[in-house]
């Protein structure tokens, strides 16, 4: 299982933190609780703003 980290930016309050690109459950701000990510299936659907990739996975075959 490939994935990506990423540090995202909290729209509300700009906490920075770091959530994996396929969450299987919901990620919430640590600081005021706003979702950050919801689950999809596959990769996660982000509502902040992708900061950086934090660490990049890929398959190796």
């Amino acid at each position: 299982m490939a994935g990506n980290f990423y540090r995202v930016q909290c729209p509300d309050c700009d906490n920075e933190q770091v959530i994996f690109g396929k969450a299987s459950t919901t990620v919430n701000c640590a600081v005021c609780g706003t979702t950050l990510a919801t689950p999809t299936g596959g990769d996660a659907e982000i509502h902040g703003e992708v900061v950086e990739t934090v660490e990049r996975r890929s398959v190796e075959a």
